[in-house]
């Protein structure tokens, strides 16, 4: 997790494997290809949260259930984790709503036992499906697809601002993601273009 400052205000910048929850005025932000963060918010007590997540685990058989697969369960851990440090900063889970953003098809390994979905088809699977079976409302979204992106995700009124990624990022992106995959979760996030998409 880094800390720096983006319009004026704090800016805390996620790695994979990291999720991070405030009250205050601050902007969360992370780089992403074909992992997936989950955006929560309580617009009611005005508490926002985002983690970074990457299902490793190949799909499970046709008709399993993803939630019930290996990598199903790190998701639901990168999941609860988020939810249940909202919740202990006042959050209530009625209230709660999710915006997703990821899952692009930037490692382009689609093969090597993981049948015709890519691991960032799996890990849009899994949010959407995590999200519907908790009931939490997925308001807004910007998953899939072969890009990269960049997204800062702002506490004062609950906007994603999503940035495509240029060539050099996102090749930063693929060897960051591929060694997050051999477990080697020490990462720098470099410094994204200023182009942006809002949600």
């Amino acid at each position: 997790m880094q800390i720096a400052h983006y319009q004026g205000l704090p800016r805390i910048i996620i790695d994979p494997g990291e999720s991070y929850v405030t009250e205050k005025d601050e902007i969360i932000s992370t780089l992403l290809g074909s992992c997936v963060a989950a955006c929560l918010y309580d617009p009611v007590n005005r508490i926002i949260g985002m983690n970074h997540f990457l299902l490793a685990q190949q799909h499970p058989a046709h008709n399993a259930n993803l939630l019930a697969s290996e990598g199903g369960r790190y998701g639901i851990h990168a999941m609860e984790l988020l939810i249940n440090q909202m919740l202990k900063q006042g959050a209530q889970r009625l209230h709660l709503k999710a915006k997703a953003f990821g899952g692009g098809d930037v490692l382009k390994l689609n093969h090597q036992s993981r049948g015709s979905a890519s691991i960032g088809t799996i890990n849009c699977e899994f949010i959407k499906t995590f999200l519907q079976t908790e009931h939490i409302p997925l308001v807004a979204s910007g998953l899939g697809g072969d890009i990269g992106r960049n997204i800062f995700f702002l506490a004062n009124d609950f906007s994603v601002y999503v940035k495509r990624i240029a060539y050099a990022e996102e090749q930063a992106v693929i060897k960051l993601e591929r060694r997050f995959l051999n477990n080697n979760t020490t990462v720098n996030v470099p410094t994204p273009a200023d182009q942006a998409d809002f949600w």
